[in-house]
């Protein structure tokens, strides 16, 4: 009870400092815990991130959906680079972003949410697993990071799933990169502490800096079947799909 009202209260404590700089989205308002929300500033963080060596030396990339890393979605996209990344709440799957293949009059709407449906490729895991080289990144937004990165978002568990399952597959190991992109306000000082499955980031991107972590926690374990939420399951088909497929897999190390 301790622990979750901590949460509660870190919680509280950031989503307060947040609304004052971030942007409204047009289903959820300003509810933080639905949402992950792009803020003033994000063009300075994704500047910082995109001048990193991890997106540098990256070619091909999963990025997730939230507002803030909207605007890098499109300017990789312009880059030449692919992206994967996923609908919200994972519940339509991943997707593939090729710029090769997308009008470059596209590109911005290709990076939106309502989008990349219309100018990606659904793939399911076993397509994945079969087309796609090793995804060489790892990006997403989050409710709140601390200076270790260690991610404490919304709750829901949903880049854990996304990193559990291409984990999985074997398009990423324990040396992928990730990183999040978050306003400065989101950058706790209290000492977090990982789950099994939480996945630590490596580098996090504000609008005012750089932070490096040094050797980060990164789950080998795929997805934990008994702790994942009874609702994911019955609501992601890429979890459901994995479930399925978890027999044929190699066992991991």
């Amino acid at each position: 009870m301790e622990h979750t009202d901590h949460k509660h209260t870190v919680r509280e404590r950031v989503f307060a400092a947040l609304r004052e700089v971030a942007f409204a989205d047009s289903r959820f308002h300003f509810d933080f815990g639905e949402f992950i929300t792009d803020f003033v500033g994000s063009s300075a963080a994704t500047d910082r991130l995109m001048a990193h060596r991890f997106y540098q030396q990256s070619e091909c990339i999963f990025i997730t959906p939230d507002n803030c890393i909207e605007e890098l979605r499109y300017r990789t996209l312009c880059e030449g680079k692919r992206i994967l990344m996923t609908t919200y709440s994972i519940r339509r799957g991943f997707w593939l972003l090729d710029p090769t293949t997308i009008p470059q009059d596209r590109l911005l709407y290709a990076a939106t949410l309502d989008g990349m449906e219309r100018h990606g490729r659904h793939m399911t895991l076993a397509q994945i697993r079969a087309e796609l080289p090793r995804l060489d990144y790892m990006i997403t937004g989050t409710g709140a990071i601390n200076e270790h990165g260690v991610r404490f978002g919304k709750g829901h568990g949903f880049f854990d799933a996304e990193w559990g399952m291409l984990y999985r597959i074997g398009v990423i190991n324990a040396q992928t990169p990730t990183a999040a992109l978050v306003h400065d306000c989101q950058v706790l000082q209290e000492t977090l502490y990982p789950e099994i499955f939480d996945t630590v980031a490596d580098a996090i991107f504000t609008p005012t800096r750089t932070i490096e972590v040094t050797n980060p926690h990164k789950p080998r374990c795929g997805i934990v079947w008994d702790m994942l939420d009874p609702q994911m399951l019955a609501t992601i088909p890429p979890l459901q799909e994995l479930q399925a497929m978890e027999a044929a897999l190699p066992p991991l190390a």
